[in-house]
């Protein structure tokens, strides 16, 4: 008797043992791993006169910060100032044109006529992009080309969209774009572009001269010869 008593004594016991530690157990698994305190690194200021931009978005309750939340074409249709341009290429201005959803699959870097230089174009101009969408269409294109450069270094000269070149020169408040151009504010951010509002349409028809690289022979510095692998289709015979 003893014996059977002392055992079930110690299963008891054991019992109890196992009892107590499972609640700690289930509260040990159960504590919240640890949070990080990690921020996003700061939007940056654009660069240049943008004291009127903060002033036009203030009464819509965006910001310059909040525009980088939102994808190119979106962030265009917050800017009062840029009303003409969004609707170039959106369909507003000619619905057979709408681009917005090309740029909203950037990176991209749009430079964005105000409504002011729209004001500068000869009316018969204006009419003919609103009847033209082949017209329009190579306009919008031509404001636009792949990459996300903010205002320290967009200078350079690169195809547009279009196909044909744009020069930009200048940096951070002081940048030019087919050397007459200027961008009053630029380097905004859109989720997937960076906007340059500048003050003068671009033309499609007078890009700059395009870079053409060269190519040395090993050892002659001496360029390259270009040579052609085109071939020029026979011209028609005539019949009999």
């Amino acid at each position: 008797m003893k014996t059977r008593t002392s055992r079930a004594i110690g299963v008891s016991a054991a019992i109890a043992a196992i009892a107590v530690s499972l609640p700690l157990a289930i509260t040990a698994q159960a504590d919240p791993p640890p949070t990080t305190t990690a921020t996003a690194a700061p939007i940056p200021d654009p660069q240049g006169d943008c004291d009127p931009l903060r002033a036009e978005l203030k009464p819509t309750g965006a910001t310059t910060a909040s525009l980088s939340t939102l994808p190119v074409g979106q962030a265009l249709a917050k800017i009062p100032s840029l009303s003409t341009f969004t609707s170039a290429i959106n369909g507003g201005l000619n619905p057979e044109v709408n681009i917005v959803p090309v740029l909203e699959n950037g990176p991209y870097v749009v430079f964005a006529p105000n409504n002011d230089a729209f004001a500068k174009l000869d009316p018969a101009e204006l009419e003919t992009l609103k009847t033209d969408p082949a017209a329009l269409t190579k306009l919008d294109y031509y404001h636009v080309f792949l990459g996300l450069l903010g205002p320290g270094d967009v200078a350079g000269q690169r195809p547009t969209q279009e196909g044909s070149e744009i020069k930009v020169t200048g940096k951070d408040g002081d940048i030019k774009v087919n050397d007459t151009t200027k961008v009053i504010c630029g380097g905004i951010q859109a989720s997937n572009a960076r906007i340059y509002i500048v003050d003068t349409v671009l033309d499609p028809n007078s890009p700059p001269e395009p870079i053409t690289p060269t190519t040395s022979f090993a050892g002659t510095g001496k360029p390259a010869t270009p040579t052609s692998t085109a071939t020029t289709a026979p011209a028609p015979q005539p019949e009999g």
